[in-house]
């Protein structure tokens, strides 16, 4: 191992250490799959509950599953730390998934994508949240490509990862 790469992985882990240490509120993005199982659901709002209880703000998208579960969470917590970030318009959500979207203080569109495929565009949302939080928790699959993708790139931002894997 050559010094730079050896310089680069200590730098890397004392920017982790720091945010794992902040006790300042972070900026922690929570992504994941649409087929999370109810249960999993609740583990989930309770954990999005949690961190915006205690002062942290709080990103997702708007798809089914794991983020609405973080959203709920966050709203019972304090939505004004909640932001959604949608990868494409709120019209192109399910009627459903407006309901709750409609409620969000912080909600942003990307009608610019409505022209693209839903996992293009949820590729591009993905990369502006991450470029948005300090921190990413995500739950997916070991075949959830984009997500998987998502805590890659991540990673080379230099961002705390925490992945879980429901498989």
């Amino acid at each position: 191992m050559n010094q730079s790469t050896e310089i680069q992985e200590i730098d890397t882990l004392a920017q982790e250490l720091a945010t794992i240490q902040q006790t300042g509120s972070k900026r922690i993005a929570l992504l994941g799959t649409r087929h999370v199982p109810l249960t999993h659901q609740k583990l989930i709002e309770m954990m999005s509950y949690a961190l915006v209880l205690t002062g942290n703000r709080l990103m997702t998208s708007g798809a089914t599953g794991t983020n609405f579960a973080a959203i709920r969470g966050a709203m019972r917590a304090d939505p004004n730390l909640l932001t959604v970030i949608l990868p494409q318009s709120l019209a192109r959500q399910t009627r459903e998934s407006r309901e709750q979207l409609e409620k969000v203080i912080h909600l942003v569109e990307n009608p610019d994508n409505d022209h693209l495929s839903l996992g293009e565009a949820s590729a591009l949302c993905n990369r502006d949240i991450i470029s948005r939080c300090q921190q990413l928790i995500c739950f997916a699959f070991h075949d959830s490509h984009t997500l998987l993708k998502t805590c890659e790139e991540a990673e080379e931002q230099r961002k705390v990862v925490t992945l879980f894997y429901f498989d």
